[in-house]
């Protein structure tokens, strides 16, 4: 199984059939536990003396076959997955930071993110300071001594700004933490963060890598290249109260961070994700790599005919030679820069909410990453509950227009949004 495509490490990696009655699909494991073989077994595995199964919160065969997988196609040395992406983003930054810590983080975030970093982890006295990331110089000037993190999403949302994620990488790298990068828009199919430089990638599981918007469920990859005794996180080098004085990196080295957030993460704040779920990501996983190149190219064709309309302000899309962000996105995401569109219409917010409502194959909800099309208005629903100064530093205006382009027939989506056009 060495030296395989991505397509191909998606279908097979970590399910050996032998160990599964032959079974070619992966099962579910739908338990909450798991039998021992007698009590000195159970004894070394709560002691982490052996691998094995406990309790579904912390794993589960079926779990552990879609983190293998998503390991494999990101480039990492492991991962966790977790009942929802909101839940692998709130554990990993309560797994890294304490009071008193800081971050730095881009500014263009999805809502959820902003909000977390913004507004709740400041009750626990975790800071953010939220820069242009376009501009190298406001994330070097940013960082602190207590700087314990880069948080950056690799295409924003809804902002789709593409960032130098070598140039983010070298300023982790020369102040010692490390670069955490949600690559959810851009999924590993068009893009690995790992190879340029991330130490840690986040995925909400729910939009693109399920692809179909039935299941909930985010992930967490490690790259395994921290050095997390450096001084500045005592948590991997100190001994650990909660496991009989384990030292993390002492014990594990490279894979001390994701066994960390495995044991203390998921079995301190539950954030687990069912089996089921993970079954029906899984197969989602397996056919990403054709449908996200498919959407790519469907979102690319609707963005350039919308720059051509009159009704139309303006259109947001990486892949145009207009953008801010072609250059990048030509360096980043050769292969497609996924699914998601922005536009103004010339009437601004009421008819962007207009517009909204009168769609008929785009579905109006809160969601991306869907094998249908998708649409919303962020200033009136996502982003609503945001200050107009931090709409605009998420990349929110009020006439913006987010579509979440699916797999339906080119052509079909045209006359949709000429129909809404001409009903507003």
């Amino acid at each position: 199984m060495e030296n395989l495509s991505k397509a191909t490490i998606a279908l097979h990696e970590g399910h050996d059939t032998n160990l599964t009655e032959g079974t070619r699909a992966v099962p579910i494991y739908q338990t909450s536990s798991y039998v021992f073989n007698n009590s000195e077994h159970a004894a070394n595995l709560f002691e982490l003396k052996e691998p094995g199964y406990i309790y579904t919160r912390l794993n589960n065969p079926t779990n552990d076959i879609l983190e293998k997988r998503l390991a494999a196609v990101e480039g990492g040395v492991g991962a966790a997955v977790f009942a929802s992406g909101a839940s692998a983003i709130a554990t990993t930054f309560l797994t890294l930071f304490k009071s008193g810590d800081h971050v730095v983080s881009s500014g263009s975030l999805y809502g959820g993110t902003f909000n977390l970093l913004n507004v709740t982890l400041p009750r626990l006295g975790i800071e953010t300071t939220f820069v242009d990331a376009d501009h190298i110089k406001n994330i070097k000037d940013a960082v602190r001594p207590n700087t314990r993190a880069i948080y950056i999403e690799s295409i924003g949302n809804p902002k789709l700004d593409v960032l130098d994620l070598k140039k983010v990488a070298e300023v982790a790298q020369d102040n010692d933490i490390p670069l955490i990068v949600d690559n959810t828009v851009a999924t590993p199919a068009l893009l690995n963060p790992i190879k340029y430089g991330a130490n840690i990638v986040i995925h909400s599981l729910t939009k693109y890598i399920g692809g179909n918007g039935t299941s909930l469920g985010g992930a967490v990859i490690d790259a395994g290249t921290f050095n997390w005794a450096n001084g500045k996180f005592p948590e991997f080098t100190e001994p650990s109260k909660g496991y009989h004085g384990l030292k993390y990196w002492e014990a594990l080295g490279e894979i001390a961070f994701i066994v960390k957030l495995r044991i203390e993460g998921l079995r301190d704040f539950g954030g687990a994700l069912s089996p089921y779920n993970a079954f029906q990501i899984i197969q989602g996983l397996e056919t990403l790599q054709v449908r996200i190149k498919q959407i790519s190219k469907n979102a690319f064709e609707l963005a350039t005919w919308l720059s051509e309309k009159d009704e139309v302000a303006w259109v947001n899309y990486p892949g145009l030679k207009n953008s801010n962000y072609f250059n990048l996105a030509q360096e980043y995401l050769s292969d497609g820069q996924s699914g998601l569109v922005t536009f103004g219409l010339k009437g601004g917010f009421s008819a962007a909410k207009a517009f909204s409502d009168s769609t008929t194959i785009f579905s109006l909800l809160a969601n991306i990453g869907d094998t249908k099309s998708l649409i919303i208005h962020p200033a009136s629903t996502t982003h609503q509950q945001l200050t107009e100064e931090d709409q605009k530093t998420t990349g929110v205006t009020e006439d913006l227009i987010r579509l979440s382009i699916g797999l339906e027939d080119i052509n079909d989506l045209k006359k949709d949004i000429e129909q809404a056009l001409k009903a507003i």
